[in-house]
């Protein structure tokens, strides 16, 4: 052997020599990794619709997919609900030990998330590296064009990103998140839906259900329409008053001049009154906030463009809502925000809420409220909210909030596939049972289906047998009608206000509200910033015209109060297990 191959294998062996030592750190911190996800999935991420080696092998895909951005610090914002604070505090610490991406949380008000998201949406600049904001602002991330489309984004250039047992279709809310387009622009990160809620033990009681039936000629029980609604409100606030020694209440909202004021009407109060169209998950082709769209355009909101804003099911849902907060609920409801009014039913005097989101049931199962049976079970109940005499058979029926994983084109790839990362990790298989155990918030049908959840429904007042049944699929989110929510929404809570203090009537106050929805969609048209798809408001014709057209705006009806209508909560429970709505 000459010197020269003899020194040429000696520098070889020296090579590999310093290459295995310097993969001795790398071989070791994934060594950290498998390590702790084993004990994140024995200690944390029970139960689980998968097997502990399925979990794992899940991962173990996470550790592989993360090692270009080990080290890279990142963050995400959400507002602050207890789902989210769950990922802020354990599962963002879990995917940091599991993956070495340095993940940071951040929780802020809901406002505040719109506010960040407009920022870097205006000015470019990457301000969070992914954001869970509503699925309501979908009709704004796919005009606008600034939202990643992930359909695209999961088949090219974040597919080495994109969890192969993801499993797309097993999310409950993807319709929510799908754009006209037919693509996904959001990920659900978590649901909770707006019910009607009510004591059950009230409405149980022999003394109550006679005095109900002998004063209204049917049986005190679960609402179908809004005229029992009404009724039953009635009979709690005036007849019965006390309930072993406290006022009751037959109602319970909230009426403050404040932005949670504009949620409580545009989260579906009009299409529960029978506002807009036929159509799951939005009305076609007037929505729920009175928005017509021709194709893809949206068209206008007055009834002399077509839409359905200010039409007679719209003031006739802004003035039973008026009604109710001044006759039936506690009289310090009318100065309250949404916040304030939350809690309140948890204290015990509230006999029924049409307006109730299930993001209030771990609040509303806290052992020793007064709504809480000794044994943990609940006293009180939810179930599908009455709707209003203009509402039809195959409308929807009420709000559902999807919050939602969204990323922005702004933000550079790199911090971009990293936050998809963790998004994913809120969401897989291995954390989403767990999460939805503490939240209450389910976006699964694999762990809606699981022993688990079957497990817990007795103390849940009906949250499992409503999102196990058919009935699910009539709340949904703001539809893709609305083409800018941010700039829309403040436009509800400014004019609905005046209705509420009596400055304007109902008419005026809608009025207003369709004229001021219609100015900010003449300045998008003019602006042509949301391509294809942005507004082109139809003509201004009579109102006549529109009324003699099939479908939203409807006609003023002679009687906007039949006859009330209810059903045994007991009978309800039985039509979802057989697969019905009622």
């Amino acid at each position: 052997m000459t010197k020269t191959v003899r020194r040429t294998l000696m520098a070889g062996t020296v090579l590999a020599s310093a290459l295995a030592l310097t993969a001795l750190p790398a071989l070791a911190q994934t060594a950290d990794q498998l390590n702790a996800a084993q004990r994140w999935i024995d200690q944390e991420f029970q139960p689980s619709s998968l097997s502990k080696e399925e979990q794992l092998k899940e991962m173990e895909w996470f550790i592989k997919a993360a090692e270009p951005f080990r080290g890279m610090e990142n963050s995400v914002v959400s507002e602050t609900i207890t789902t989210h604070e769950y990922e802020a505090k354990t599962l963002a610490r879990a995917f940091s030990e599991i993956t070495g991406i340095k993940l940071k949380h951040d929780l802020i008000q809901e406002g505040d998330v719109i506010e960040k998201l407009q920022t870097q949406m205006q000015s470019g600049r990457n301000v969070y590296d992914a954001y869970v904001n509503d699925s309501d602002l979908i009709g704004t991330h796919f005009r606008y064009g600034q939202a990643v489309a992930l359909s695209d984004w999961m088949a090219g250039e974040g597919k080495d990103v994109t969890l192969p047992t993801l499993d797309i279709d097993d999310f409950i809310g993807k319709s929510f998140t799908t754009a006209p387009d037919g693509k996904l622009y959001q990920l659900p990160d978590q649901q909770f839906a707006n019910l009607y809620w009510f004591r059950a033990d009230w409405f149980a009681r022999p003394d109550l259900k006679e005095k109900f039936k002998a004063k209204y000629g049917y049986e005190l029980g679960v609402p179908v329409n809004w005229s029992a609604y009404e009724d039953i409100a009635d009979f709690f606030t005036n007849d019965v008053k006390t309930i072993d020694g406290v006022r009751v209440y037959g109602h319970m909202d909230y009426g403050k001049k404040d932005p949670s004021l504009g949620w409580r009407f545009t989260d579906a109060w009009l299409s529960m009154a029978g506002a807009g169209d036929k159509g799951i998950p939005n009305g076609v082709p007037v929505d729920e906030w009175g928005i017509r769209v021709e194709g893809c355009n949206p068209a206008g909101s007055s009834v002399t463009r077509g839409g359905d804003t200010n039409g007679p099911a719209s003031v006739y849902a802004l003035t039973k809502y008026i009604d109710w907060l001044k006759k039936y609920a506690p009289p310090e409801a009318g100065g309250m925000t949404f916040s304030e009014a939350g809690p309140v039913p948890a204290q015990g005097n509230i006999a029924q809420q049409i307006f109730w989101y299930t993001a209030f049931t771990a609040d509303m199962t806290k052992p020793g409220l007064p709504v809480v049976n000794a044994d943990g079970t609940p006293k009180w109940r939810m179930a599908p909210s009455p709707h209003g005499s203009y509402w039809e058979e195959g409308m929807k029926l009420g709000y559902q909030d999807a919050g939602s994983w969204t990323l922005l084109k702004s933000t550079p790839v790199d911090r971009r596939k990293a936050a998809w990362l963790y998004a994913q990790f809120t969401v897989a298989k291995s954390t989403s049972l767990k999460k939805t155990m503490v939240g209450l918030t389910p976006i699964r049908e694999s762990d809606l289906q699981t022993q688990a959840m079957t497990d817990m429904a007795p103390k849940l007042g009906g949250l499992v047998e409503f999102y196990r049944s058919p009935a699910r699929v009539s709340w949904t989110p703001t539809g893709t009608n609305v083409p800018d929510y941010p700039k829309l929404a403040q436009l509800w809570w400014q004019n609905v206000a005046e209705a509420v203090t009596g400055e304007k009537t109902p008419q005026q106050a809608m009025d207003s509200l369709a004229e001021a929805q219609d100015a900010v969609l003449a300045r998008l048209e003019r602006a042509n910033v949301q391509g294809d798809c942005g507004p082109k408001l139809n003509k201004v014709q009579d109102a006549q015209y529109w009324f003699d057209q099939p479908g939203a705006p409807k006609p003023k009806l002679a009687d906007e109060k039949p006859k009330g209508e209810t059903v045994a909560y007991e009978q309800l429970l039985e039509a979802w297990k057989q697969g019905k709505v009622r």
